[in-house]
């Protein structure tokens, strides 16, 4: 009886174990990488084809990465406007700008008569450890000469870079003598802090250019001696700053806004809700605040800054701002390259899309800002304004706009004062800056006798000196600054005074001599007084 019952079943079981093991053999298969799938079929891409078509069958050899890298730039063309493609070659460099730090030998430099000049060595930076000295020249790099026509500054980057612990051998000219010098490259951090410093008594001012990994404790360490030196009033500087990563905006949110106040929240079709809310005591949660944009304040920025305006924290200064309300995620593509892809859009606290309209494509949605200029916007109030917004009330009852960026609490129009071509031309092509490197090197002392920017900006009294022989170096260019108008003059006499304080203070002592005539600044002052 039981031989009848295996020989009816035997079959059917035989039928099984076959099945099985056809399945896990097509599934080990599929894991190694086989492409022949026996319960599913995979089919290639119409790309794919072209690209083998292409490979198996064209007439002459081509680069298939280049035809697939222009194909993937092609097809991120289509999508919004910050979608975008990273070539394996550039991705390093763009993940550094957001990274707060970069492998090199913590110098900065300029291109002048194509020769590589020291501006600055970080201190105790590994420059500075090898004896490097703002003024010298860098002939060669190992063995590879730098002072070659048409070497750029990207050029110079990528053969003076380099991995953390290792050597490079730089041939320095210096007082004319030419030497050899060893220098260990290092991770150099990059403070997203250009300026910080306290404007009187009771009010600080910072000023942050974009928003790396870095950014938060930059801030934070800002903030903090602020606060020592008696801060009661803050004038936070976001004019120019494209933003970065989001987390860091909310941080720095964070110390603003009291209890479990919502931030910004995300969402897109593929994206469900996320809430980003205050879940810290701050340190800054009483203290008058103003808030400086403008047209170039852009994506994590104008979360900073929506939040503020949206809980009636701070007083938004200046002109509406770039409208960038797209989240980004940066995904690593297997020959090296990324895509950094838009998932979600951002609102504000209220609800606010700050995304702009970019359904007439990449050009009409670029050239909106310089549009902003030419229709007036930047000048006048009445036109500083976003079409067809949506009006929202903060919980004091003002009225705020939704649908493109977040339009200023205190509209102040931009700066129209422009140089004769005269005086133009000493700036954008490198003359007024090449002169000022010039005299600090000669006048190293001058500067050196003051204490700190403030005291330099009260007390340096040289710009008389510094125009006429400014005047004589523009002249062996055939550039005659004699006649140029008193205005242009004395714009000329603080652009060259702010940049000698930058070569000893960096960009602090640069912003605290140009924002003693800034508008903008005047107008967070006289708010902060009221």
């Amino acid at each position: 009886m039981q031989n009848k019952k295996l020989k009816v079943w035997l079959p059917l079981l035989f039928a099984i174990v076959m099945i099985l093991g056809m399945y896990f053999g097509d599934k080990l298969r599929g894991d190694m990488g086989g492409s022949n799938n026996f319960f599913k079929t995979s089919k290639r891409s119409t790309l794919q084809e072209a690209l083998d078509l292409i490979r198996l069958k064209y007439v002459d050899s081509v680069r298939l990465d280049t035809l697939q890298s222009n194909a993937i730039q092609d097809m991120m063309g289509e999508l919004d406007p910050h979608s975008v493609y990273i070539p394996a070659t550039k991705l390093q460099e763009v993940n550094e700008d957001l990274g707060g730090k970069f492998e090199g030998i913590g110098v900065e430099f300029n291109i002048f008569s194509d020769t590589i000049n020291v501006l600055y060595v970080i201190p105790d930076g590994p420059g500075d450890k090898a004896g490097l000295q703002i003024g010298d020249k860098i002939l060669k790099a190992d063995d590879t000469l730098l002072t070659r026509k048409n070497m750029t500054g990207d050029d110079v980057k990528r053969i003076i870079r380099g991995v953390q612990g290792s050597k490079t051998v730089l041939q320095i000219l210096r007082d004319g003598k030419v030497f050899n010098s060893t220098v260990t490259r290092d991770m150099i951090p990059v403070s997203s802090v250009d300026a910080s410093y306290m404007i009187d008594k009771q009010t600080g001012y910072i000023k942050l250019n974009k928003f790396s990994e870095s950014t938060y404790i930059d801030f934070m360490k800002s903030l903090e001696s602020l606060q020592k030196q008696g801060m009661q009033k803050l004038i936070l500087d976001l004019r120019g700053n494209g933003g970065g990563f989001m987390n860091e905006a909310v941080d720095i949110a964070d110390e603003f806004l009291d209890d479990d106040k919502l931030i910004v929240y995300t969402k897109g079709i593929n994206s469900p809700r996320q809430e980003y809310k205050a879940k810290r005591p701050g340190l800054f949660e009483t203290g008058k605040l103003t808030v400086l944009v403008d047209e170039l304040t852009a994506s994590a920025s104008e979360v900073l800054a929506g939040a503020l305006q949206d809980w009636d924290r701070g007083t938004i200064i200046g002109r509406r701002t770039f409208g960038k309300g797209l989240v980004q995620q940066q995904y690593q593509l297997s020959d090296g390259s990324a895509i950094r892809l838009t998932i979600a859009r951002y609102y504000t606290p209220l609800g606010r899309s700050i995304q702009r309209p970019y359904d007439q494509g990449k050009k009409v949605y670029m050239d909106e800002i310089w549009k902003r200029y030419s229709d007036g916007e930047a000048l006048h109030a009445d036109s500083n304004k976003v079409s067809n917004g949506k009006e929202y009330k903060t919980p004091k009852g003002r009225i705020v706009y939704g649908g493109g960026g977040i339009m200023p609490d205190i509209f102040v129009p931009i700066d129209t004062s422009t140089f004769q071509r005269t005086a133009a031309k000493v700036l954008l092509d490198g003359t007024l800056y090449k002169f000022v490197y010039l005299y600090y090197l000669q006048h190293k002392s001058l500067v050196q006798q003051y204490a700190n920017p403030e005291d330099f900006v009260k007390n340096f009294n040289h710009e008389n000196e510094m125009w006429q022989q400014l005047v004589q170096y523009a002249a062996k260019d055939t550039v005659n600054l004699k006649s140029v108008p008193e205005s242009d003059k004395e714009s000329l006499e603080k652009r060259m005074k702010a940049n000698l304080a930058r070569f000893k203070w960096r960009n602090e002592g640069f912003y605290e001599v140009l924002n003693t005539d800034d508008a903008v600044i005047k107008k967070a002052i006289e708010v902060l007084e009221k």
